[in-house]
């Protein structure tokens, strides 16, 4: 049996059981389940030595509540930050020009939307823009006439729905 099997075989016997065990440790059901996942990439991260553990689950269970203690220290760290600098500040709920805006650009295929808030929302210059998303320069202005294109389409629709609906 190779490895990789012998992992799968592991996750298939012992997930739902190391949850259940690391949900006891923690109260919270996302966490375990984030931190066994977490334990079982780590273990596909080195198969190897994983292969050599006289009991992985056990293993398994160590780094999983590890990985949820780490976390948890993390997030107490941040919460004592945050409780220094005081409450954020209020922000304002946003106008519907920009939720409109918001879902046309969620509606884009991602690489017209990428290269649209790169370099319509973040500001930078088609170069920069071609260099973040490892591809040329033409291709970004490709993307951005055709996404300028699509978003005006989606604006148009999205405010004759609006309207129809008021």
């Amino acid at each position: 049996m190779s490895d990789g099997e012998r992992i799968d075989e592991i996750y298939a016997g012992s997930f739902q059981r190391l949850v259940v065990q690391v949900y006891a440790v923690t109260g919270d059901l996302a966490e375990a389940q984030e931190a066994v996942q977490e334990a079982f990439v780590r273990a596909l991260a080195a198969p190897k030595r994983f292969g050599r553990l006289m009991n992985p689950e056990a293993w398994l269970r160590r780094v999983a509540i590890n990985v949820s203690r780490s976390r948890y220290r993390r997030r107490r760290t941040l919460e004592v930050l945050l409780h220094r600098i005081g409450p954020p500040p209020v922000v304002p709920d946003p106008n519907p020009q920009h939720v409109a805006l918001m879902d046309a650009l969620r509606r884009l295929p991602v690489g017209q939307r990428h290269a649209i808030a790169l370099h319509y929302l973040v500001d930078l210059p088609v170069e920069e823009v071609a260099l973040t998303l490892g591809v040329s320069a033409g291709t970004v202005k490709s993307r951005l006439s055709r996404g300028r294109a699509a978003l005006a389409a989606l604006l148009i629709d999205l405010h004759l729905d609006r309207s129809q609906h008021v």
